[in-house]
């Protein structure tokens, strides 16, 4: 588990960077066209990647974005042959952003519900 923690606090990092540069366009890309590994997944992966990127949220030492962590998440999840997609949704009033996984339609990063709270405006 340490040594997924320890691969999420990079993700964390790397994604951070993008984020300080305002380079979303290069963000986007690299979640978008992250290859999916070969290896078939075990049937409790996703709960273990994502508390591997909670934990790592955990020790960063600033804030991270819902973004950052969705995007790190999906690229781990796609690495461990876990079908993942990044979706960012938005809301009209008040106006809101938001960044959540999911995995065969299943949120598996955020609350169940959040799909209802946000317009989908694209998946990855």
């Amino acid at each position: 588990m340490s040594f997924l923690v320890l691969r999420a606090y990079l993700k964390l990092i790397q994604f951070d960077l993008l984020m300080a540069r305002k380079n979303f366009a290069a963000l986007y890309s690299k979640v978008r066209e992250y290859p999916r590994g070969k290896q078939v997944p075990s049937p409790d992966a996703a709960d273990k990647i994502c508390a591997a990127v909670d934990m790592a949220c955990i020790w960063y030492w600033k804030e991270v974005q819902c973004l950052q962590r969705s995007a790190a998440a999906t690229c781990l999840l796609k690495k461990y042959g876990v079908p993942a997609q990044m979706v960012i949704g938005a809301q009209q009033m008040p106006f809101k952003a938001h960044a959540w996984v999911e995995v065969n339609g299943r949120v598996v990063n955020d609350k169940p519900y959040v799909p209802q709270m946000y317009a989908v405006l694209d998946r990855c």
